[in-house]
């Protein structure tokens, strides 16, 4: 995988960000495989989709591609609100690709996939309107926060730079499709819990560590009167996921 990007192609265009985004798609068409099934690459959609930019030949899976000069950082610029919203509760998102380049080296430095199943509601930030002068006045973009993804579903394939193991990555995509859940306040409970056990510092926890998230879940999910049983119902979930282990009782061990 060569990380430095292709100026071929790009002196067609005049605006900043459709060089971008030429020079990133073209990188991606040039260079990934499928983190997925482990094609040797991914394809370009001929037309312009409203949802993906790139598909698998060989299992067919889509992708969509949002890159940033710089690091990641902990948000990424997206379109509609309304949009992404009504994509992502009926559960027909692509898996996401995340790319941070560096401009003026043209080289790519961080590349993460989010696979589909790992976006709820609350990772997706409403920015204001546009001013009534604007040329689309009202138009309401978003934001996907990137920083409330759970680490399982944020898999770095790219890291400042250095290739992370393709094995490696095909494993860590795979594990992930154990915590598909297509009910979207169901998904919402369960990478709040695992977030809440990502945020322990300990390999070994405590269901009173757990119970000490009680007020921050409960504000997150007014509508839920019984929290610290939803909270032991979804480390059941977990551990008989494979992300966790039963050491003995009310005693919870994480598996890496």
């Amino acid at each position: 995988m060569d990380l430095q990007m292709n100026f071929e192609g790009i002196d067609a265009y005049h605006s900043g960000t459709q060089r971008a985004r030429v020079l990133t798609e073209s990188w991606v068409s040039r260079n990934l495989y499928c983190p997925r099934c482990g094609n040797a690459k991914i394809v370009h959609f001929q037309n312009n989709r409203p949802v993906a930019d790139f598909y698998c030949e060989k299992c067919n899976n889509e992708y969509e591609l949002k890159s940033k000069n710089g690091s990641l950082g902990e948000k990424v610029n997206d379109g509609a609100y309304e949009t992404m919203i009504a994509r992502i509760t009926s559960n027909e998102n692509p898996d996401f690709l995340f790319m941070g380049y560096q401009k003026q080296l043209m080289t790519v430095k961080d590349l993460v996939i989010v696979p589909k199943h790992f976006f709820v509601p609350s990772m997706i930030e409403k920015r204001r309107p546009l001013s009534p002068n604007a040329r689309r006045a009202g138009w309401v973009g978003c934001n996907i926060l990137l920083q409330s993804i759970p680490k399982q579903g944020f898999i770095k394939i790219i890291e400042n730079g250095n290739l992370i193991e393709k094995e490696k990555v095909l494993s860590q995509v795979s594990k992930s499709s154990n915590l598909v859940v297509t009910n979207i306040e169901a998904r919402g409970w369960l990478f709040d819990i695992l977030e809440c056990v990502n945020r322990i510092p300990m390999q070994e926890f405590s269901l009173d560590d757990m119970y000490r998230f009680e007020a921050m879940l409960a504000a997150k999910h007014p509508q839920n009167h019984n929290v610290k049983p939803k909270i032991r119902q979804q480390l059941q979930y977990l551990r008989d996921k494979g992300f966790l282990e039963f050491t003995q009782r009310g005693k919870y061990k994480k598996i890496l």
